[in-house]
């Protein structure tokens, strides 16, 4: 499957995408873990140590502007809108107990002059990560979604968004469901993080009931620790996230359902 998660800063996103990878490689998986966010803490949060060097996709300006046909640093109106991207993956992606991992980086426009190659670049790269490889691929994306094109959406099984009960992360996740019906996402759903009680499941679930509400993950001094980097998700109990295995097997279970409605759909037509 190919998962994106996205939502607003500080509600744990990238601490579940983490703790979703602990769950499929524990179950034999490949993994590929895509850090689309400018705050660029997957690694960290995964317990990569600091020692391993990590190049962030936006920041290798020569190849960019080699394979979408520009110089660096000097506005181009004209560019390839499909550069090769296809040995990226095995050049740039760093494994850490059996799961790999590519960082993106944010593209910084202004003074830097256009931006429109790296966007390019990094819209068909991710659309080849995302259709194209045979593994479970999880992109962990900033609340505005910009890495995301048509190409990409496409190949995107399902969108989730973690919010937290409170007013500024559910406005976030309308934000995010317009955005990703511009680039043709059918499948979101929500997640909530950072549960305390039942009245803030019933908070998210009045605010959000236009939307599918995969489940609540309850406050959890575990994930806590992750999200402050005290402890790696690869060394958990695995009794201790049992709810990120019902997650994976939630969304498995509504792909397969798709894809058989998709499969009797084509044979009826």
């Amino acid at each position: 499957m190919k998962l994106a998660l996205a939502g607003k800063g500080g509600v744990g996103k990238t601490s579940i995408v983490a703790l979703l990878a602990r769950v499929l490689k524990d179950r034999g998986q490949k993994i590929l873990l895509i850090d689309a966010d400018p705050d660029m803490n997957l690694a960290t949060v995964l317990g990569i140590p600091p020692s391993t060097h990590i190049t962030p996709i936006v920041e290798l300006k020569d190849l960019i502007a080699e394979r979408t046909g520009v110089e660096v640093g000097i506005p181009a109106p004209l560019f390839k809108m499909n550069p090769r991207v296809d040995d990226i993956p095995e050049r740039y992606c760093v494994e850490f107990k059996d799961i790999k991992l590519m960082v993106i980086g944010a593209v910084k426009k202004g003074g830097a002059g256009c931006a429109c190659p790296e966007n390019a670049f990094l819209k068909n790269l991710l659309s080849y990560l995302v259709i194209n490889r045979d593994e479970w691929v999880i992109l962990d994306m900033e609340a505005g979604i910009e890495h995301l094109g048509r190409g990409t959406a496409i190949g995107v099984d399902h969108m989730i968004v973690v919010v937290e009960p409170n007013t500024t992360s559910v406005e976030t996740a309308f934000r995010i469901r317009k955005l990703a019906k511009e680039v043709g996402i059918k499948k979101l759903s929500i997640i909530g993080n950072k549960i305390g009680s039942d009245d803030e499941k019933e908070f998210l679930s009045t605010r959000l009931k236009d939307f599918k509400i995969m489940g609540f993950i309850p406050y959890s001094e575990v994930v806590k620790k992750i999200s402050l980097n005290m402890i790696s998700p690869m060394e958990v109990e695995a009794e201790s996230i049992t709810s990120f295995g019902r997650i994976i097997d939630d969304l498995t279970d509504s792909t397969h359902e798709n894809r058989s409605d998709d499969s009797l759909a084509r044979k009826l037509l």
